[in-house]
This record gives structure tokens, C-alpha cells and sequence, in this order.
């Protein structure tokens, strides 16, 4: 069983989506649980997709039309490490790093 783990600034982000979003998220967060990266990428709906340039080794889900999950892989621990959920802009370029520090995440495991 996988790990989730969401960074501080997440909460603050699931604060402001709609609740069909959250709906969603929470059915992101399960599957993570239960399958891993793997199981992501195996439902198309996700459209789960490695990410290139600044954001080199992490991964993108979508949630919708507009919104996506960042997250990063920690395969030696079996977590999924949740930077952001963000409205998806390609003319905005890039997001800020955020910290991977292990303080800064709290497991949303159940």
C-alpha cells in the first residue's frame, strides 16, 4: 500500500476548489493508495504524464479540464509526495519549486 503525503500548501489550495474537484481528489488520493503510480497512468481519465524542464522527475494528473495534481514519486518508500493542485496555464510557464523536505508533508493516508 502506497503512501499519500501532502505538502502545507495543499490544504490551503484544496480550500479553494470547487467540491466536484475535491470529489475527484479524494478519488485520486484512493486510487494512489491502492495501486500506486501504476494504477494512475492505467485509468485514462488521469491522463497521468511525466512532467519535463523545471519540473524534471515529477508527474502531473489531471482532475479535470483545468485542474491537475503535481506530485513526486518516492518508490524506496512507496509514497506519493502531492506538491500542488493547480489550475493548468501553459502561458504561465512555470510554478514555484516547492520544498521536499519531509516536514513540510503530512500523510493523508486513512
Amino acid at each position: 500500500m502506497w503512501g499519500v503525503y501532502e505538502h502545507r500548501e495543499v490544504a490551503k489550495q484544496l480550500d479553494r476548489l470547487p467540491i466536484e474537484l475535491l470529489k475527484r481528489y479524494e478519488k485520486w488520493k484512493d486510487i494512489a493508495m491502492l495501486s500506486g503510480p501504476l494504477g494512475l497512468r492505467q485509468i485514462k481519465g488521469f491522463n497521468d504524464e511525466a512532467l519535463k524542464g523545471q519540473w524534471d522527475g515529477h508527474r502531473s494528473s489531471r482532475l479535470g479540464l483545468q485542474y491537475r495534481v503535481i506530485y513526486k514519486i518516492s518508490t524506496e518508500e512507496q509514497r506519493l509526495l502531492v506538491l500542488s493542485i493547480t489550475p493548468h496555464d501553459s502561458r504561465r510557464g512555470s510554478h514555484e519549486k516547492l520544498s521536499s523536505r519531509q516536514k513540510d508533508y503530512q500523510c493523508v493516508c486513512r
